[in-house]
């Protein structure tokens, strides 16, 4: 019995310690793509900001802003919702907090009598909101880990496509948030109308344009630039996303690898704990047996005394017994 439970023990440990080494790997590799994640987030930050900064010129220099990326919606009727989750799973609680909260919004939208219209970025998205029967309007997968500028424009065409056509009245861009390596936070930001439309819709600064002349002119120039802009925030989401993947798996494997080197431990105590209670019955089986073959080995010598010495006892047969067992008196 005790031989069983150690190849039982013996074999757990040897699969956690697999477990480990691949854990171990994975949180290596996204260490590594993670600070390349964040580079890449960093390159790409001067084309938003500078964007932003071309088009807020623009509107300073007397750009028409009735565009319909820039359509105001004081009650919309029908609730588009964008939500950046990963291919993979293995990594914590990253895939479940952005979705639970674009969940949120639809559940909100549910209440308010309104309808929605799903998009999802990552295959876990699309598999949570696919198992509950929720009506997904597109579906992208494939590049959560590392996108690329083309990826964001995909998507943002097809967004901005919902938004003009009228068939959403306000689009929400719902994704995590990468802090720093230790925090990261699911968001929820409205995509579209463009948040900066007030800041267009007022006229800017003045002074920025100075020196400036647009040609064939603002509107056009301006036409041709939003739908870059929503370009340029959709793939910062999903740079800032793909970063805060990999160091939500990279902190999920170190757990995991936490755990399993503890794991090993206590198994290995516990198979040092059958070994010893073996080998303490072993000794115990030892030591009784001793002392049952020693009382086994006593019991006819004092039968036959009981015997020799009981009456009546001749006197001849005494003495024989005498010479031969060796015993002083009787």
């Amino acid at each position: 019995m005790a031989g069983a439970q150690e190849r039982v023990l013996r074999r757990r440990i040897g699969s956690t310690q697999n477990m480990k080494k691949i854990t171990r790997a994975m949180e290596l590799i996204s260490a590594t793509r993670v600070t390349k994640a964040q580079q890449r987030a960093a390159e790409a930050r001067p084309y938003a900001e500078h964007i932003t900064t071309v088009i807020s010129d623009l509107a300073a220099g007397g750009a028409e802003v009735d565009h319909p990326l820039l359509r105001p919606s004081e009650d919309p009727r029908k609730i588009g919702v964008v939500v950046i989750s990963a291919d993979r799973g293995l990594a914590g609680a990253f895939n479940s907090a952005v979705i639970k909260a674009a969940e949120r919004e639809v559940q909100a939208a549910r209440s308010e009598g309104r309808e929605y219209a799903l998009v999802t970025c990552g295959r876990k998205a699309a598999d949570y909101f696919r198992f509950r029967n929720y009506p997904i309007e597109s579906a992208y997968s494939g590049f959560s880990d590392k996108p690329t500028f083309e990826d964001a424009a995909t998507v943002a065409a097809r967004v901005a496509e919902m938004f003009t056509s009228g068939g959403c009245d306000q689009i929400l861009l719902v994704y995590t948030r990468f802090i720093s390596l230790g925090s990261q936070e699911p968001v929820v930001r409205r995509f579209l109308p463009l948040e900066s439309s007030e800041a267009i819709a007022s006229g800017g600064d003045e002074e920025a344009t100075a020196g400036f002349e647009f040609e064939p002119g603002p509107a056009q120039v301006l036409e041709s630039l939003l739908p870059r802009y929503v370009e340029a925030r959709l793939f910062a989401a999903m740079l800032d996303s793909a970063a805060s993947e990999h160091a939500s798996r990279q902190r999920a494997m170190k757990a995991a690898t936490d755990n399993a080197e503890e794991l090993i431990v206590k198994l290995t105590r516990k198979i040092n704990q059958v070994r010893q209670d073996a080998i303490t019955t072993e000794i115990m089986e030892i030591i009784g047996g001793a002392e049952a073959l020693a009382e086994d080995r006593g019991e006819p010598e004092d039968l036959l005394l009981d015997h020799l010495f009981s009456d009546p006892f001749p006197k001849h047969v005494g003495d024989h017994v005498h010479h031969v067992i060796g015993h002083d008196s009787y």
